[in-house]
């Protein structure tokens, strides 16, 4: 017997936004539900922003453990968001640089067949200068990417 596409998971790409939340309902009332989920909260360590990081920060261990923390506290809500709208989910944290790689990564990974993402709707100038890891996950990766458009 061959795996069907819905025998692999779906990957919610989940950073707590609003948009976020929004492609999580999305998908539940748009795909079939009851099939595996995770739901992936990615978190950039402190050091690799500009400006912030080294050498002008020495910032202690604590700070990685509080933020890998709140990461999974995230992950949670939104796989409890996603049970809600129909998904058996669980939560995975990962950390990464740049975000968007580490979900395109994870989607091979854990053999996803479609990945749900949230879109921001930045302005095209907004876009310019902060980049959308939205457009680089759809762009980048080789599997299915539903983008969810909040109205």
């Amino acid at each position: 017997m061959t795996e069907t596409e819905t025998d692999k998971p779906v990957l919610f790409a989940y950073d707590g936004s609003d948009f976020a939340k929004y492609a999580i309902q999305f998908a539940g009332l748009n795909l079939v539900t009851g099939r595996a989920a995770l739901v992936l909260t990615v978190w950039q360590p402190f050091d690799s922003i500009p400006f912030f990081g080294a050498p002008f920060a020495v910032l202690p261990q604590e700070y990685s453990e509080t933020v890998a923390k709140r990461a999974g506290e995230m992950a949670s809500e939104g796989a409890s968001l996603a049970r809600e709208a129909g998904f058996a989910a669980e939560p995975l944290v990962e950390e990464g640089l740049p975000i968007w790689r580490k979900i395109v990564a994870v989607m091979e990974e854990k053999d996803a067949a479609l990945t749900v993402i949230g879109s921001h709707g930045r302005s095209r100038t907004d876009h310019l200068i902060l980049g959308s890891v939205t457009n680089m996950v759809a762009q980048r990766s080789r599997r299915p990417v539903l983008i969810a458009h909040m109205p």
